[in-house]
């Protein structure tokens, strides 16, 4: 198996670890909560994400918590999510609303 498609299965089982810890079956808190202008908030993720790698990558120095890879398979999972919502499959995004979590208007309004 390809090392990239390692990572990407690697990075499904973060992101399912990951949800066992932010959407619990005791938290009444779904996915799309985080994000509340939708795709627009993940980009946002994302874009913090790449500064915390130009970071890590200028100072040369190790990490004390979040390494490189971790960095980079957090990007990877945020994109995920990014198409997911985009696509309208989020848990819990409102079928009413577009992927910037923007009212649609109906034809009638």
């Amino acid at each position: 198996m390809k090392e990239s498609l390692k990572v990407l299965q690697e990075c499904a089982e973060l992101q399912s670890k990951k949800s066992q810890d932010y959407q619990s079956s005791e938290s009444t808190v779904v996915q799309a909560m985080h994000y509340r202008r939708g795709v627009d908030t993940i980009h946002d993720i994302i874009l913090g994400k790449v500064m915390r790698a130009t970071s890590l990558l200028e100072s040369q120095d190790e990490p004390n918590f979040e390494s490189i890879e971790d960095t980079y398979k957090d990007m990877i999972n945020y994109c995920s999510f990014a198409v997911a919502y985009a696509r309208g499959k989020m848990e819990g995004q409102d079928s009413n609303r577009d992927m910037f979590n923007n009212r649609i208007q109906n034809a009638d309004d």
